[in-house]
């Protein structure tokens, strides 16, 4: 092992994440160390938790020749423990419920957009804008469309601030009419019957 060898902080590989991810932060980590194929497979193959290793014993003798040809067997094998990979259409499905806030559907969008690959803000736009209720902020959309990204999560944050004021007067009128109730000894005034004649 080189002179400046540390063990590396990788976690032990079990079978159930993504070998591609698990391969990169390898090669990241003990790149800083050495890059000889001899180090590279023999530590790589440390890496393993439990029976993983087992599919290794199983490899035909002298089958691995260099470290990509074992890294190339090793996510053929665990091929099956990668994520599927979201795609644009994903953000059709995805709908502001009746009752869902501004903020809620904005988060819940935002985190769905970023583990798509490629997406271009024109399509990340177009999809959250058609996949919206059709309230206020949809209408300040219609009336001044944008084509900047950063522009338009601006302007949802101003509608945000103004739905939860609204959502807060709200409460507060809640608030006062539970303890004009109160006062009132528990019951509600009976409005005065108005004659409106025959």
């Amino acid at each position: 092992m080189p002179n400046n060898w540390k063990n590396l902080t990788l976690e032990k590989y079990d079978g159930s994440t993504d070998p591609d991810e698990h391969v990169t932060v390898y090669i990241t980590q003990i790149n800083l160390y050495t890059s000889e194929d001899a180090i590279l497979c023999r530590v790589f193959l440390k890496m393993f938790k439990g029976a993983k290793l087992s599919w290794f014993a199983k490899l035909p003798p002298y089958s691995i020749d260099c470290f990509d040809t074992l890294v190339m067997k090793f996510e053929a094998h665990f091929a099956t423990s990668k994520p599927h990979h979201l795609t644009s259409i994903t953000l059709v499905n995805i709908r502001q419920k009746k009752e869902e806030s501004l903020r809620a559907f904005m988060e819940k969008f935002g985190r769905v957009a970023l583990s798509i690959r490629n997406l271009s803000p024109k399509m990340t736009m177009h999809h959250m804008v058609t996949t919206l209720k059709p309230r206020l902020f949809v209408d300040s959309l219609c009336k001044q469309p944008t084509t900047d990204l950063v522009e338009l999560r601006q302007r949802a944050t101003k509608f945000m601030q103004l739905e939860e004021l609204k959502s807060f007067k709200s409460q507060i009128r809640a608030t006062d009419g539970v303890e004009r109730r109160e006062k009132d000894g528990g019951r509600w005034r009976k409005p005065k019957d108005v004659y409106k004649g025959p």
